[in-house]
């Protein structure tokens, strides 16, 4: 792998983490165009998400701030908001499911999940689901208010993005919309609720490619990571303003345009 080939990557991971067309998807994408055989491709791909896990702490470090103090006041009996202590639950019992679903599945995440022809399937079942959403979101009037139950409701949603090509913030935050938040809320919950995972899959995959002795290099890894936690704040700040006027369904056509080329491609 070059350095630009690194930089590619982390400019995809980056772009595609935040916005609802698939990191992992991309990813698969750009590895096959750009004939990128390396059999440690998902381990680099996770430790390319830590980065980006970090662009979501730095750009919303005044919310895990507040929420970090939430939490242990919880355990110390200490009196905090009802919005944080609601946010804090949500996103804890949110979080469960990807984390089960994860262990159950990871054999064929990392083998039979990377497969294009299941993320072209994917990025039309996604269009699919982001439509319907935002067709709820229309019939209904938005509720701000966020519940454990509706955090359980999106993180359940989470776990489609496990199949490359679904996208997690597609999928949460259209569990978000179903759950009757506005996307502006639904955004933003997303994006918290990927922080753990992402730490936790890349943590892991690091790890791993540690204890393997996997050959990386270095350098285009750190240039990699760099360019998507750059990307990845960039990428954040865009999708935050830009739900607040606009809804999803350009990223919907993307998608769909995207699949019927790799249908085409690989026919």
């Amino acid at each position: 792998m070059t350095t630009v080939h690194s930089i590619v990557l982390g400019i995809i991971q980056g772009l595609t983490e935040f916005i609802p067309i698939s990191s992992s998807g991309h990813l698969i994408i750009a590895r096959e165009f750009l004939g990128i055989t390396s059999i440690d491709g998902l381990a680099y791909d996770a430790v390319l998400q830590l980065a980006t896990a970090l662009a979501v702490v730095m750009y919303f470090h005044k919310d895990i701030k507040r929420m970090l103090l939430a939490a242990l006041g919880l355990f110390t009996k200490k009196e905090i908001s009802i919005a944080d202590e609601v946010l804090v639950k949500a996103l804890v019992v949110g979080t469960a499911p990807a984390i089960v679903a994860g262990l159950i599945l990871e054999k064929y995440i990392e083998t039979v999940f990377r497969n294009t022809w299941l993320v072209a399937v994917a990025l039309m079942f996604g269009s699919l689901l982001i439509y319907m959403a935002e067709y709820v979101s229309r019939k209904q009037s938005y509720e701000e208010s966020l519940t454990p139950i509706k955090g359980f409701v999106i993180g359940l949603f989470q776990c489609l993005a496990l199949v490359p090509g679904m996208s997690r913030s597609g999928s949460t935050i259209s569990g978000g919309l179903f759950s009757g938040l506005s996307r502006e809320m639904a955004a933003r919950f997303s994006f918290l609720l990927s922080i753990p995972i992402l730490v936790g899959s890349g943590g892991k995959k690091l790890v791993d490619v540690v204890m393997d002795g996997a050959d990386f290099d270095l350098l285009n890894l750190f240039v990699g990571s760099i360019t998507s936690f750059l990307v990845g704040l960039v990428s954040i700040y865009f999708l935050m303003n830009f739900l607040k006027k606009n809804s999803m369904m350009v990223f919907v056509w993307y998608r769909i345009v995207v699949a019927i080329v790799l249908l085409i491609y690989f026919v």
